[in-house]
């Protein structure tokens, strides 16, 4: 039967009118029963969530999303679709930004109630900071917790050489974003962002921004539109009022750090006596993908050492030949 925790993740989705997310741990129940033999129950559960979610007719419905991802025409070259199962609590967070992504999360549960009273969720977000820190995973987290697609904009299909297409092409996305809920990430979003005016721009770049900014203005449907940026100083100004919310990325701090590696390592037999703050010393100024690739390769060499226990020497010096492979990596001065 349903454990306990997924009873009060159900009547908690029922509360906030999540379907999607009830429907989610449903099956999860479903899948457990399975799992254990209970092969009748199982499948009678699963034909009751599938009938159901053929009722729901709100706009959360997943099966309204898929169309969204089979080819057709050119929106099918522009965008691809994911599924995420991410949730913030598989990330490593500040509080600070925790605070702020589980508030919009909040305000898109209740989109009706806002609307009551003229008011608009935060359905822009800008999400700006260094490589490997975590903005297309945030991405991935906030669909996953609304239980929508992660609609991701190509950006090699988007811009093309020829005059105005680009612009037509833009259109298209927006309209898909009017059209049908989802999460839509612009990432690298420097790319067609970037501050007009500059001597190194181009008209068509220039007239790609102001059809950007003039379809995020008519923006009203009810998805959640993100751009992310390595460079948010090359970013046009106009464009950071026409963002709801602006979040930052940084690279973490130590007790992140640390918190990142007790995470990544959960599942390992680490010692009693690991020494963390030492090995979050030697990560310090490391973003959390390169941390976590760090531990990824130190677990591999135990496993393909056939270690039983983890030992610190091994992550230390995955840490250190990822610092030297990334010193590698930057551009030598002139």
């Amino acid at each position: 039967m349903a454990t306990a925790e997924q009873i009060k993740a159900m009547v908690h989705s029922y509360g906030e009118n999540d379907n999607a997310r009830f429907f989610s741990v449903a099956m999860q129940v479903a899948a457990n029963e399975a799992k254990k033999g209970n092969h009748e129950f199982a499948n009678e559960l699963q034909k009751l969530i599938e009938n159901a979610k053929e009722r729901n007719t709100s706009d959360l419905q997943v099966g309204r999303m898929v169309s969204i991802a089979a080819p057709r025409g050119e929106l099918a070259d522009l965008l691809t679709a994911y599924y995420p199962q991410t949730r913030l609590n598989d990330m490593v967070l500040s509080a600070k930004l925790l605070h702020r992504l589980n508030r919009i999360l909040e305000e898109q549960r209740h989109l009706d109630r806002l609307k009551t009273h003229d008011l608009h969720p935060r359905q822009r977000l800008l999400l700006v900071g260094p490589p490997g820190c975590g903005k297309t995973l945030t991405a991935s987290a906030l669909a996953g917790e609304l239980g929508l697609p992660l609609l991701v904009v190509r950006l090699e299909g988007l811009i093309t050489k020829y005059m105005g297409e680009t612009s037509a092409k833009l259109r298209l996305v927006f309209d898909a974003v009017e059209r049908t809920r989802a999460v839509y990430l612009f990432d690298e979003f420097d790319s067609i962002g970037f501050e007009r005016g500059r001597g190194s721009d181009v008209g068509e770049i220039r007239r790609i921004l102001n059809s950007f900014l003039m379809f995020m203005e008519r923006q009203t449907g009810a998805s959640l539109l993100i751009a992310a940026t390595n460079h948010a100083h090359s970013l046009d100004h106009a464009l950071f009022r026409r963002f709801d919310d602006l979040l930052e990325f940084t690279l973490p701090s130590h007790p992140l750090i640390v918190k990142t590696l007790k995470q990544r390592l959960v599942n390992v037999a680490v010692p009693k006596n690991f020494p963390w703050n030492k090995v979050a010393d030697a990560a310090n100024g490391m973003s959390y993908a390169e941390i976590v690739k760090s531990c990824n390769e130190a677990v591999k060499q135990m496993l393909l050492n056939g270690y039983a226990k983890f030992t610190p020497n091994s992550l230390l010096l995955a840490v250190q030949e990822r610092r030297a492979f990334l010193k590698r990596g930057k551009p030598k001065p002139t």
